[in-house]
């Protein structure tokens, strides 16, 4: 097993895996919370529009992939809220948009376009280590935006109703709460693809709460279960030759699972418990 971190795609991988699970883990956090993982989807989606236009253009899509995503999620974010238009509504109007005008702009390109394979599906074995810079830069994006505005996205997260009447613009940090799940999207589009960002968005967070109420107990746990989680993935794909991709979620999938079935047991043995005392 040591003799696999001689190959630097093993090594970018590995360090992709970190990244990609400190923008997750944080993000993920309030997508939980606030129940916009739907909401998660559609700006994936709609990302696509954006990897289409860089290959069209012959630069590196993921470049392209960044203010595509922040402008669908500004856009799904102001119509819901300001255009009295129901997010999900807003949501598949995007969803399908951004996927056509993807097509459409790998249709335009001369020849074959290569990796399209990966950015729908992901590949983390071939990250190249321009784009770890990439996810360096978006991972202190997201760090620098919550450690400023934390206390303003937990209040939205938990009871935006209220946190609106004392006095804190829901609809700004609404916004840029979407914005931060668009720049987590980007991260996630090399390791599991455009298809399963939802999964690798959620399922840490999603696993965590079950075992803590504590919005920064929930952050921090979800980044180190990420983070194993995905580098489990990672070994077993790479061991099995499977894509990593869809292996990373199956292995969330069932450690979600299990966490599930955890989380019943100890509830029956508490009622239990309780019962006999």
């Amino acid at each position: 097993m040591i003799e696999l971190f001689q190959y630097t795609f093993i090594r970018n991988a590995i360090i992709a895996a970190v990244l990609v699970n400190i923008a997750c883990g944080i993000v993920g956090t309030f997508v939980v919370v606030k129940r916009i993982a739907l909401l998660s989807g559609g700006i994936s989606h709609a990302t696509f529009g954006g990897i289409g236009l860089g290959y069209f253009l012959g630069i590196n899509p993921i470049i392209t992939a960044i203010p595509f995503s922040l402008a669908s999620a500004f856009a799904i974010g102001a119509l819901s809220k300001k255009g009295k238009l129901s997010e999900d509504t807003a949501i598949g109007i995007f969803w399908a948009a951004g996927m056509a005008l993807g097509i459409i702009f790998i249709n335009l390109t001369p020849g074959y376009a290569p990796d399209l394979f990966s950015y729908l599906f992901g590949n983390i074995l071939t990250i190249p280590i321009t784009d770890l810079f990439i996810m360096l830069a978006l991972d202190l994006v997201v760090i620098i935006l919550v450690i400023v505005f934390f206390k303003e996205f937990l209040a939205i997260s938990l009871d935006e109703e209220f946190s609106s009447v004392i006095g804190i613009p829901t609809n700004v940090f609404y916004i840029m709460l979407l914005m931060m799940v668009s720049l987590s999207v980007v991260l996630l589009i090399r390791i599991v693809g455009i298809i399963l960002v939802i999964a690798l968005l959620t399922i840490p967070a999603a696993i965590c709460r079950q075992f803590t109420n504590n919005i920064k107990s929930i952050i921090i746990s979800s980044i180190i279960t990420g983070m194993i989680l995905t580098l489990g993935g990672l070994f077993i794909s790479y061991m099995l030759d499977m894509a990593s991709g869809a292996t990373i979620i199956l292995l969330l999938t069932f450690a979600f699972a299990i966490s599930f079935g955890i989380k019943k047991i100890l509830a029956f043995l508490k009622i239990k418990r309780n019962r006999s005392t």
